[in-house]
């Protein structure tokens, strides 16, 4: 099965259905509703998979075998979580896979836009150019994040998962997620937002 992305579809097309409907069909062998539930969730899981491996042609490979997952387990959904919640878990887990692969192999890219900001500024040029720039010191700082950090905060803070499913999908404990949790929000809050004093230790510690 190939995944592709579908393009904007005409005006002619019947608005699509319900996903929960979707999904219904599929995991009774619609081939053309599943084809229906990539499109109308391939945009947040390529968002997400981008995310956490940082670059767009692993982002697709990880999206690739997200949704290969996905259709292989549609069986085992049973609808105790929301779909998309399902199928972030499973992009997570690819993308936790991906990561390692690669790290045997190079070293980690970092991502050049994650976009995490939302900007709904208004038409004061001056909160235009503010958000823009916050847009890009949080898109820095979290580009600084080791990989196994950044994971955990965007899954967290950006997709609202629940602990225990960004430990099971990481292979790591609840605990170790809450840590690293922890640690990357710290180091984002210390690189945007800085105590004082504590930007003149960084500095320090830098020319020691």
């Amino acid at each position: 099965m190939t995944v592709t992305r579908h393009g904007p579809r005409g005006s002619n097309h019947p608005m699509p259905r319900a996903l929960a409907e979707l999904v219904a069909a599929a995991r009774e062998g619609d081939r053309e509703a599943f084809d229906e539930v990539v499109r109308v969730t391939h945009a947040d899981t390529y968002t997400l998979a981008y995310r956490l491996v940082g670059n767009e042609e692993d982002a697709r490979d990880v999206v690739q075998e997200a949704y290969l997952r996905a259709y292989r387990g549609l069986k085992s959904f049973r609808g105790e979580a929301r779909f998309t919640t399902w199928l972030y878990r499973i992009t997570a887990n690819c993308a936790s896979t991906h990561l390692g692969r690669r790290r045997r192999h190079q070293h980690d890219e970092l991502p050049e836009d994650d976009g995490v900001v939302d900007e709904h500024p208004g038409s004061d040029p001056a909160e235009v150019a503010a958000a823009a720039l916050l847009r890009d010191r949080v898109s820095a700082a979290l580009a600084g994040l080791p990989p196994r950090l950044r994971a955990v905060v965007v899954l967290r803070d950006v997709y609202d998962l629940p602990h225990d499913a960004i430990a099971s999908e990481l292979g790591i404990s609840v605990t170790a997620a809450k840590v690293r949790l922890h640690r990357a929000r710290r180091r984002l809050r210390e690189e945007l937002f800085p105590l004082p004093g504590e930007a003149d230790g960084e500095e320090a510690s830098r020319a020691g």
